[in-house]
């Protein structure tokens, strides 16, 4: 069961504010002041706006989207209204079956004030309704309802506002008139209450709805997070798994391959490090004995004149080389081409014999 509250807006300071709530398509209950501010959860709240704040116009304006049609008929407020269109409010409305929509004009400041006491006295209301909205629309001529202390409100085929005395019948002129009952102007306010024609609340001032937090879907949520990371670390730990099985796979079939090239009868302990010095004895320190020794047989290859008479590797990778050469200018190639292969080359004291300078140098990697 769904209640309705309309909250009629006080048109003067002098005036209470007063209320009725409508329950399965009936008015239920009325009274005068504010309604209990503890509402039923499903119940909706509308305000009513008196009719001497409000000014109704109707338009033909293009069956489009709400800010559309706004547009369009702030351009025909604009023409019409003295007031700056800055400090007015346009709202747009539509009846069923009817090319004509209902514009409603108020000044932006008075639906501030009108929102902001109503929230001070803790009522959001969804939708503001011009009083004379609430009236039916007459075939022909006008309709008026007296709405109590608030007065009397009249409707035509497209004008509504405040009865006045004067200005009423110069406006309705010699159109009929009819004044409606009790019961016809209840159903006219239930049935504009179901269904407001023109709604105030559009634009700026247009209902904001407030987020509602679903626990079911943060619960989902929260699931779907746990169950992604847990998979994420699953994956991980599985990852590191394999990676030192991999390791250790590899481990194995290195300390295999240093088995291979150890000594036969050689104790194992590090297999790796094993290689490296049977590598190391083997070869010779330093660069090694092939290395160091195809190195000085290019330098001295290229120097015409020069020969090697000797040679001498020892443990700590040095080259001691007899080196028969015509000049000195050749040892000194001799040298600058190894340095330039990454060896030094340390000269012992060269004596000549038989018209020819022989000596040592000393070869070791820079």
């Amino acid at each position: 069961m769904t209640d309705t509250i309309a909250l009629f807006l006080p048109a003067r300071a002098k005036h209470e504010w007063r209320w009725i709530t409508v329950r399965d398509g009936a008015i239920a209950s009325r009274g005068d002041g504010l309604p209990d501010r503890d509402l039923p959860p499903d119940s909706s709240v509308v305000a009513i706006a008196p009719a001497e704040a409000v000014a109704l116009h109707w338009a033909d304006l293009p069956d489009r989207s709400l800010a559309q049609a706004t547009a369009a008929a702030r351009l025909l407020v604009a023409e019409a209204s003295v007031t700056p269109l800055g400090d007015l409010h346009v709202a747009v409305g539509q009846e069923a079956g009817l090319t004509e929509r209902p514009v409603g004009v108020v000044a932006a400041a008075q639906m501030s004030d009108w929102l902001a006491m109503l929230a001070e006295s803790g009522f959001e209301p969804a939708s503001v309704v011009p009083s004379p909205m609430l009236l039916p629309r007459p075939d022909e001529g006008y309709v008026i309802g007296d709405l109590g202390v608030d007065g009397r409100v009249v409707r035509g085929a497209a004008s509504g506002f405040a009865d006045e005395d004067g200005l009423t019948a110069l406006i309705v002129g010699d159109a009929p008139v009819a004044m409606l009952d009790r019961d016809a102007l209840e159903d006219a306010i239930v049935a504009a209450l179901a269904d407001p024609p023109l709604d105030l609340r559009q634009g700026a001032f247009a209902l904001r709805k407030r987020a509602a937090i679903d626990w079911v879907l943060v619960r989902r949520l929260a699931w779907l997070i746990v169950a992604i990371m847990s998979v994420t670390l699953l994956i991980t730990l599985v990852q590191i798994v394999r990676y030192n099985a991999s390791a250790s796979s590899l481990e194995a079939q290195a300390d295999m391959l240093a088995r291979d090239g150890l000594a036969r009868g050689e104790t194992v302990n590090d297999a790796g490090q094993q290689l490296t010095d049977r590598l190391a004895r083997l070869r010779g320190g330093g660069a090694g004995f092939s290395r160091t020794a195809a190195s000085v047989s290019s330098a001295v290859a290229a120097v015409p004149g020069a020969e090697i008479t000797g040679l001498s590797f020892d443990s700590s990778g040095k080259l001691r080389v007899s080196l028969a050469t015509q000049t000195q200018g050749q040892i000194v190639d001799v040298q600058s081409r190894l340095a330039a292969a990454g060896f030094s080359a340390e000269p012992s004291t060269f004596t000549s014999t038989a018209g020819r300078l022989t000596g040592v140098l000393t070869v070791a990697p820079l």
